[in-house]
């Protein structure tokens, strides 16, 4: 259930929403305080030379569409002359209006026999007027008589996140019991990371309800500000974690220089400003007028977050392959630089994966399987934890460890050799 507030909007075509049925699904929507106005009283500022249009109210109206052909839709209105999406051979009318009074209420109801993905849009076939009105959409599959408020392909997450929720709390447990067991040798950085696995586990019981409560009632009931609010600490943590062990603070020097300080600095506030744009999106709608200058700039965001935290990542490796040509160590330097190569590439994947190709599977994805889009990107999160955590956890350094002349000397010839730590 969403209810949208349109003001002095003329495009011809409205998205609502996108929302997946099944055999027995149903959609309602309701209006009231409707009213226009043509945008010539605008330019022409009551000028009375020009003769007042009139609105007809059968260029009006709400319709489904399915998802499939909603391009093709876009494509022939943009090359037929004349063209009203009402009338469209693919659009199935939820109501068209016969007459309109100001400021008065309607409503209509359809149901869906034939599943697939549609999408709810509203038609103006007059786009010379704008319109305002208040929105109220309610879509439900019904299933044993039972209505189910979620698209077909998200009546999984309740469970699944419940299912990562019981899995990162699990995971935070034991990296407790870890960091107790090691205590002499925790450093800062450990417990940055178990701020981080709290959060995450948080996050997920927070969509857990969110979702349960939707499925059931049609709304969050607050589920969702605790959801955000947990989300914002988990993109701020998640980014600050990697950011610091690239640049191997706490475990291989104990500051930060400069430089790095502004890569933290500059991620930081991104994170903010990225999550309140999430929150503008998932909040307002595609039926809001600068709902895509929100989407442009929440993926702008979080491709300078996800190129900036490789620089870090980048100075380490160069300045660990430097020492080992000054302090005779190069063994150990060829471990830690093979540690930070590997972090590089599973940072790389990680944000390759859950940014690009997670999205892209949406268009091959059947609309009935879009949890496993959910489950994919969770479980991708995952293992990039259980690497990070794995590798950097506290352990115990054998001071009676020696490496002898001829590993050295291996060692420095491999560093000065192979060059595939250049980035």
């Amino acid at each position: 259930i969403k209810e949208t507030h349109v003001v002095d909007d003329s495009r011809p075509l409205i998205m609502f929403e996108r929302f997946g049925f099944t055999e027995d699904g149903k959609a309602e929507v309701t209006i009231k305080d409707i009213s226009w106005k043509s945008k010539k009283q605008n330019y022409n500022n009551g000028n009375n030379n020009n003769k007042d249009q009139v609105l007809n109210p059968s260029s009006l109206g709400f319709f489904f569409v399915r998802d499939l052909a909603f391009p093709v839709m876009i494509n022939e209105s943009q090359y037929i002359e004349g063209f009203c999406s009402l009338s469209s051979r693919y659009a199935k009318l939820v109501y068209r209006f016969e007459k309109i009074v100001p400021n008065s209420s309607y409503s209509g109801a359809v149901n869906i026999n034939d599943p697939d993905e549609y999408i709810l849009l509203f038609g103006n076939c007059q786009p010379e007027f704008q319109v305002s009105m208040f929105v109220k959409t309610e879509m439900h599959n019904s299933q044993h008589g039972i209505k189910d408020y979620l698209p077909a392909g998200q009546t999984q997450l309740p469970r699944l996140y419940l299912m990562f929720f019981f899995t990162y709390t699990l995971f935070f447990v034991m990296w407790v019991f870890i960091c107790i067991k090691q205590r002499p040798i925790v450093d800062k950085i450990h417990i940055v990371m178990a701020a981080l696995l709290l959060v995450k586990a948080l996050k997920m019981i927070c969509a857990s309800e969110d979702k349960l409560y939707v499925s059931e009632t049609g709304t969050p009931h607050g589920w969702d500000v605790a959801f955000y609010i947990f989300g914002l600490f988990k993109g701020i943590m998640l980014f600050t974690v990697i950011v610091l062990i690239g640049t191997g603070w706490s475990f291989l020097k104990p500051y930060l220089q400069e430089r790095e300080k502004n890569v933290l600095m500059t991620v930081i506030p991104l994170q903010v400003l990225e999550n309140i744009a999430y929150v503008v999106i998932s909040e307002t709608g595609p039926a809001t007028q600068d709902w895509m200058a929100w989407n442009h700039m929440f993926l702008l965001i979080d491709i300078i977050c996800c190129a900036a935290v490789f620089f870090p990542i980048i100075w380490s490796i160069r300045s660990l392959k430097e020492a080992s040509k000054t302090d005779g160590k190069a063994a150990r330097n060829l471990e830690k630089l093979t540690l930070f190569k590997q972090f590089y590439i599973v940072v790389v994947g990680y944000l390759y994966f859950t940014r690009i190709v997670v999205p892209a599977s949406a268009h091959v994805v059947n609309y009935r399987f879009e949890w496993t889009m959910y489950a994919a990107a969770e479980g991708a999160s995952l293992v990039f934890y259980l690497f990070i955590f794995h590798n950097f956890q506290p352990t115990e350094k054998n001071p009676y460890f020696v490496v002898d002349d001829e590993e050295e000397s291996e060692a420095r010839q491999i560093l000065e050799e192979d060059d595939s730590f250049e980035l």
